[in-house]
């Protein structure tokens, strides 16, 4: 290979590593408490991406739960690491989805949660 087709392929190889650094910086989809919980069959034992401000939270030797609002609805979240955020604290949460049951207008389910990101 010659030195004009070297230079190439490391201008080539720089420009798709800077593409795919660029890609990796998007923001993640964020879905509505209110979207999992209308149907939550449909994200049960599924990666799902929620974010608002937490509540109720309680922690115990680093496993822990609280409550994220979003503004469309509620939802338990249950972590196994670093316990939980303290109350008013913006998260965003990747986690999975898990339903529980639906009964009439009440569906029960918890996001365990992955990873966090206080806001």
């Amino acid at each position: 290979m010659n030195r004009k087709s070297t230079y190439r392929v490391v201008a080539l190889a720089a420009i798709a590593s800077v593409a795919l650094l660029a890609g990796c910086n998007k923001e993640l989809p964020v879905t509505s408490v209110k979207t999992l919980l209308d149907d939550p069959g449909q994200f049960d034992k599924k990666v799902v991406h929620v974010a608002g401000e937490t509540s109720g939270g309680m922690s115990l030797m680093g496993y822990g739960a609280y409550m994220l609002d979003d503004g469309t609805g509620r939802i338990t979240i249950v972590t196994k690491e670093n316990g939980a955020p303290r109350d008013g604290a913006k998260v965003g949460v990747e986690g999975e989805f898990r339903a529980a049951f639906t009964l009439g207008l009440r569906t029960g389910a918890m996001i365990i949660e992955k990873s966090r990101v206080t806001q």
